[in-house]
């Protein structure tokens, strides 16, 4: 693995000013129109900066080269056994909760990560993961959960995720990269959130996105998404709805296990 350092947005306010400059260019434009995430990201980042983990190269300090979201949620049942089927947006959903009635989330959620494109392949999201872990523990929480989005499911879109998820290697470990970085790290595969997230727009922004006709009612396969669209011609509208796989990682006292 390579080196870096991790700090959090709320020890380093300028680093954290230069989160815009990260982006992944692979990621397809449509899966940035999820109504929730539009509403609430953003806010939630801002108001939890100690839950935002920054990834530098000691080598260029300045320069952010990973970042991994994290917010407290409140959940109730039992992580280990039982996650909200609405993973990603439910996350944001309760996260706003608690906000508006002052109660503090008892879990941790992963929602978003990435890695700059030409930093890849050096082990970087293992140590940010690693480092959410330890983070979660440092604010005194018992679990870190994640609603995992597998990095090469876009590569099989007709395949259910409780399917694809169930891959694994020789060595029994995920065949999905992202998933097997979660499982060495010793998360466990709790269950697959079936609506963690979706978009629903008219045809002509799905054409606009995709580049692709929509002129056919049913399932549409469109690059970049895990699932297919489904396309209503008679009503004019498409609607993606994308399914996540939830992990749990345990702490206790105050390790990440």
């Amino acid at each position: 693995m390579g080196d870096l350092v991790v700090t959090t947005a709320a020890e380093d306010v300028g680093l954290a000013s230069r989160l815009g400059d990260l982006a992944d260019p692979e990621i397809a434009e449509f899966l940035y129109q999820d109504a929730v995430s539009i509403a609430l990201f953003d806010a939630l980042s801002l108001r939890f900066p100690e839950y935002t983990l920054i990834g530098v190269d000691p080598a260029c300090p300045r320069v952010p080269v990973a970042v991994l979201y994290t917010v407290p949620f409140t959940w109730i049942p039992d992580p280990a056994a039982d996650l909200p089927p609405g993973g990603y947006d439910e996350v944001l959903l309760r996260a706003a909760e608690d906000q508006l009635t002052g109660r503090r989330g008892n879990l941790v959620s992963a929602v978003l990560a990435l890695v700059r494109p030409d930093a890849r392949g050096r082990g970087f999201s293992a140590l940010m993961l690693a480092a959410a872990r330890s983070n979660a523990a440092a604010l005194g929480h018992a679990s870190l959960v994640a609603p995992v989005r597998p990095t090469r499911k876009h590569l099989h879109p007709q395949m259910t995720m409780a399917e694809y998820a169930a891959r694994v290697r020789d060595d029994g470990l995920p065949q999905d990269p992202w998933l097997r970085v979660h499982a060495r790290a010793g998360g466990r595969m709790v269950a697959v959130a079936p609506n963690s997230m979706s978009v629903s727009a008219p045809l002509s922004r799905w054409r606009q996105w995709t580049g692709l006709p929509f002129d056919t009612a049913g399932p549409v396969v469109v690059p970049g998404g895990l699932t297919p669209v489904h396309c209503d011609l008679a009503e004019d509208i498409a609607v993606y709805v994308e399914p996540n796989v939830w992990f749990h990682h345990q702490i206790v006292d105050g390790v990440a296990r």
